[in-house]
């Protein structure tokens, strides 16, 4: 099972995510949606947060992809970083309807 977890501060503002692990489907082409569909949405998040907030700082390792928004931020780039973060958790909450036993989304205070 793969899980994503979604840093929030007290404020409700999303800080970051973490998602690990693999989808552990029963078939093989399920497996392939699923691990397929959570990277992409990943990925993607990574993308826009360097090409639009020039936020750069992340780490991916085998079945982990992780990243913190900085401290320093300025409230226009937060505000980007803050739609971005929270298109990611509606895109994982979405495959996480349709394939629960394969995908927990949960939200951490940090």
């Amino acid at each position: 099972m793969t899980k994503a977890t979604i840093y929030r501060s007290k404020d409700g503002l999303i800080r970051g995510f973490k998602i690990r692990g693999h989808a552990g489907a029963n078939r093989q082409e399920e497996y392939d949606l699923v691990c397929a569909a959570i990277s992409a949405i990943g990925y993607t998040t990574i993308g826009s947060l360097v090409e639009l907030c020039g936020i750069n700082d992340y780490s991916e390792s085998d079945g982990s992809l992780e990243m913190m928004l900085p401290q320093d931020i300025s409230p226009d780039i937060l505000a980007k970083a803050e739609v971005i973060l929270e298109t990611l958790e509606i895109g994982l909450k979405q495959i996480e309807m349709q394939y629960a036993r394969h995908l927990r989304v949960m939200n951490k205070e940090v």
